[in-house]
């Protein structure tokens, strides 16, 4: 069986946590209308940032900070009423909203929103400060890159996964030599520089990152000193920036091993940026044998949720059709499947499906209502939305784009929305 974490000599370092959490998500609208990217609900009763702050607790790393900024409350909330550790032993997942504390702007971008935090960073005084995006689904024991990082003396360590070079053209893309040091980084090239060794395959970057705080320091001073000259971001300034004069090293994140994982999880990371990749991601967590297993009680997904009932499906009236059945589904608590079919689909919280109706290949938020006789497919529809008994969605698709978003073929209904 593969141990959760790998042995150190020594004494461990000090590791303060630092989770990117003020994206807008603008490719996300109109999910991202009233929440942070970070706070758009997945797998039914999961948020985006549940799966990193998973991935540092499981690691035992437990003094985390999140940056957050644009539309942060609901976000906000789930941190301060879910994410309590214990304080007596120091441990702690804090919320550090925008405080302009370098001047009136807002973040700048993911290097500047560090920079204007800073004191978060010399208050606790760390060793290492492990700078991780709050918007990907994927596990990683984050120990073992903390470990590659301090077997290699490394300044700077970037997580990336090996992928296709067809598929690498999408990605900000990392060459190195055969020792995994970094030697160049480039954003979205026609032509990706491939793995040594490795023909046909190119590192991509995961926007993860564990810098020695002196060095990070260092680089964000600089930085900041740069203007307007800047975009102040860590892919396209502080990488650049260090290769060449300081030790940056490339962390293979497919060799990473977690507890009970099942080979066919090896390397699954998932960057929900668009409607499409949202919409895919969730319908991969209902598979039969899924890519990315949340029943893995070695390595749990932890959220915070309402102390709700559990769900409940009624009727089983055969002969008329009016039967509460889930199919290949993922139902959260509180939902009454109420003489209504749900197929290949996920449910928020408090969801109600009423009797003759039928969702398929759709997502639906907490607190959505499907009226009797109403037909959903592959649709997305937000927090409180009530659908009219004889609605339809994603049926007729020229009729939707004069209300919805349609993206990819995928009807989007924003939150509390009402139907004429």
């Amino acid at each position: 069986m593969v141990e959760a974490f790998s042995p150190r000599k020594g004494p461990a370092p000090r590791v303060l946590a630092i989770v990117l959490a003020g994206g807008e998500g603008k490719r996300l609208w109109p999910l991202t209308a009233d929440r942070a990217k970070p706070a758009v609900p997945i797998g039914g009763r999961y948020r985006l940032i549940d799966f990193v702050l998973s991935n540092f607790v499981n690691s035992g790393l437990l003094k985390i900070k999140v940056l957050t900024q644009y539309k942060s409350d609901s976000l906000n909330t789930h941190i301060a009423r879910g994410w309590r550790l214990p304080a007596m032993l120091d441990f702690y997942v804090e919320a550090v909203p925008a405080q302009q504390r370098r001047g009136r702007d807002w973040f700048k971008g993911s290097a500047d929103a560090i920079f204007q935090s800073l004191n978060v960073i010399t208050d606790e005084d760390p060793d290492l400060v492990a700078v991780f995006g709050g918007d990907h689904i994927y596990k990683m024991d984050v120990r073992q890159m903390v470990d590659f990082h301090l077997e290699r003396h490394a300044e700077l360590t970037v997580a990336a996964i090996p992928v296709p070079v067809d598929e690498a053209r999408g990605f900000g893309v990392i060459a190195v030599n055969e020792a995994w040091e970094m030697t160049g980084f480039v954003e979205k090239p026609e032509v990706p520089p491939e793995i040594p060794g490795r023909p046909g395959w190119a590192l991509a970057s995961m926007g993860n990152y564990i810098f020695e705080t002196g060095a990070l320091i260092k680089e964000l001073l600089t930085d900041a000193e740069g203007g307007e000259e800047s975009a102040h971001d860590f892919g396209k300034n502080i990488l650049p920036q260090m290769l060449g004069k300081n030790r940056v090293f490339v962390y293979d994140f497919s060799q990473n091993e977690i507890p009970a994982m099942h080979e066919r999880e090896r390397g699954y990371w998932r960057d929900v940026g668009t409607i499409e990749s949202y919409w895919q991601a969730n319908l991969d967590l209902i598979q039969v044998t899924p890519v990315f297993d949340m029943y893995n009680p070695r390595w749990p997904v932890r959220t915070w949720a309402k102390p709700l009932p559990p769900a409940k499906f009624v009727f089983a009236d055969e002969e008329k059709a009016r039967m509460g059945i889930a199919t290949d589904s993922l139902v959260s608590e509180g939902c009454v499947i109420s003489g209504g079919r749900i197929d290949r689909s996920v449910l928020g919280p408090s969801v109600r499906v009423n009797s003759y109706s039928h969702v398929e290949e759709s997502i639906l938020f907490e607190g959505v209502d499907v009226g009797r006789k109403a037909r959903v497919r592959k649709a997305i529809i937000d927090k409180g939305v009530h659908i009219p008994s004889g609605e339809t969605i994603g049926i007729d698709l020229e009729k939707d784009k004069e209300r919805f978003t349609i993206s990819d073929g995928i009807v989007v209904v924003p939150k509390n929305y009402r139907f004429e």
